[in-house]
């Protein structure tokens, strides 16, 4: 199986890529969606997360209130390298076994990643090859802004909180541009899948990560 890491800038629209990369076949998983499981009761992770963070992260159904957690980590770096510490093995892990699953079940196909900090991490090195979602900075906060209830400054909290998309772009095999319309990032999608598909094809299934 052909593995693949999509990463972008908060707002360029690397989710909606991941979903028009499953619908042409792609084994997706998303590292959001798994951080929602995480920080439900019950869950190690979460009780972790509350015993570092205190009750005031805690929702009233128990979960990790994501919206306070992230007022209290965006404004402080050192708590959010520890919150790191605390949530991305456990995501590693889980990503680790749905690739895993996802290659037993189809071996000649393409599973991909879809996390935020994958060149911050370094974790992009795990994939075979890597697709960076990329955006305008006066797009990017548009879409923040028309979707999110943060501040002006929360929003620069979190566009300050990763590496500018300029430098992501430069670890990329893949660039897709989605500063035009949903039509304009179907096609780039689309020809990145394809392109993706004759490389697993041409490699019979037995890729090698990237140095």
């Amino acid at each position: 199986m052909l593995k693949v890491g999509l990463t972008g800038g908060i707002g360029a629209g690397k989710t909606t890529a991941a979903k028009m990369f499953a619908e042409l076949g792609c084994h997706v998983i998303d590292a959001d969606s798994i951080t929602r499981d995480l920080f439900k009761p019950g869950h190690p992770v979460r009780t972790l997360v509350a015993a570092a963070f205190g009750p005031a992260v805690v929702a009233s159904d128990g979960s990790i209130d994501r919206k306070v957690l992230g007022e209290l980590v965006f404004r402080d770096e050192g708590l959010r390298q520890k919150l790191n510490g605390i949530v991305h093995p456990a995501i590693l892990q889980r990503q680790k076994a749905f690739l895993d699953v996802a290659s037993g079940v189809d071996p000649d196909g393409i599973g991909m990643v879809e996390a935020a900090l994958m060149v911050e991490a370094g974790t992009y090195k795990n994939y075979d090859k890597l697709v960076v979602v990329i955006t305008s900075p006066e797009i990017q906060r548009q879409r923040l802004r028309e979707r999110t209830n943060l501040t002006g400054d929360e929003i620069e909290a979190r566009i300050g909180a990763q590496l500018p998309m300029p430098e992501k772009a430069k670890f990329a095999d893949y660039i897709i541009d989605n500063s035009g319309t949903l039509e304009d990032m179907r096609r780039q999608v689309e020809t990145i899948y394809y392109e993706l598909r004759g490389l697993e094809l041409a490699m019979g299934g037995d890729s090698d990560k990237r140095d």
